[in-house]
Formats: structure tokens, C-alpha cells, sequence
């Protein structure tokens, strides 16, 4: 089974990749190449998920360490809010502390997993996909655009396709 992801308007595509984050080559850790991250349809770890993640903080809330206001991510396990590895390293002790390893980025939105080393794609995890709802509505004051999933089930010769 193949999965593509496009928003609406968009021309379908081959890839089925998710364009996550682009950072600068310096922030990026030995052996990482800067562009397109595939974001993973699945993750072992959602047990561990707050039971709650329609009432969050929101996106302004600065680390509950440090205070400090910019590159914060939420646990989405107990909702704290952490800053990232590249403020002080709040959120990646937490995880180490706590063994929490379910995070949403403030800054993009999106949902890294510390256990699987991957981001994972919120809007098709049905488990996260309230959480990246509440924290788009709290960020941008409306409700995320529609993306359309295509599930490909390839057989033989022929491929059938279902939103």
C-alpha cells in the first residue's frame, strides 16, 4: 500500500513525501541532508498520548523551564510546554527524564516521536489529528485545510485509488 498525501488544488504526484521542515545545513544533525523529511503514517508509541489533547496550551505559552518564548514544543503526553533543542534543550531532557516521546512543534506544527527518531504526519495518525486541529486553531484562528489521502493498493497491472 502506497500512500499520497496532496492539498487541495494541488496536481496529484508521485511522492508521497510530506514537506515537514526545511532547516539550515549547520542545525542539522551529522549525517542529515537539508530538505523534504518523510513524515511516518505510523508510530508504536501512541499509548503514551494524553487522553486529552483537544485542551492545550497555546502556541505563545513560553518553556516551563526557562521561560523562554520561541521554539517550543508540547509533550503530548503530560501537555507540557519545553523548549527545543536548539533553545535549551528542554523538551529532549524530558523526554530523557520521563521517557515522554510524543512532541508537536509550536513552530510548524509538526509531531516528532524521540523513540522513533521521525516525525510523524498528524493529519493522517488518527490519534494526533485532533491535537494538530486544536494547536492550528490556536495558532492561525481557523481550522487547517483539507488535505486529501489516496491510498493506492497495487496488484498486478493495476492500481485502484480511494480518498
Amino acid at each position: 500500500t502506497l500512500i499520497s498525501i496532496r492539498m487541495p488544488n494541488e496536481a496529484p504526484s508521485s511522492s508521497s513525501s510530506v514537506p515537514i521542515a526545511e532547516v539550515e545545513e549547520e542545525l542539522l544533525p551529522y549525517g542529515s541532508e537539508p530538505g523534504w523529511v518523510e513524515a511516518r503514517t505510523h508510530c508504536d508509541h501512541l499509548d503514551s498520548l494524553s487522553s486529552d489533547l483537544t485542551h492545550i496550551p497555546t502556541p505563545d505559552t513560553p518553556c516551563n523551564r526557562c521561560h523562554h518564548p520561541d521554539e517550543n514544543w508540547l509533550c503530548l503526553g503530560c501537555k507540557d510546554v519545553l523548549c527545543s533543542r536548539f533553545v535549551n534543550k528542554h523538551m529532549l531532557e524530558h523526554h530523557l527524564e520521563r521517557n515522554h516521546c510524543l512532541a508537536l512543534s509550536y513552530s510548524d506544527l509538526s509531531v516528532w516521536c524521540f523513540s522513533c527518531e521521525a516525525y510523524l504526519d498528524a493529519q493522517v495518525i488518527l490519534p494526533l489529528r485532533p491535537v494538530y486541529e486544536t494547536a492550528y486553531i490556536l495558532k492561525f484562528g481557523e481550522a487547517p485545510p483539507h488535505r486529501t489521502v489516496e491510498y493506492l493498493h497495487l496488484g498486478g497491472n493495476q492500481a485502484e485509488s480511494s480518498a
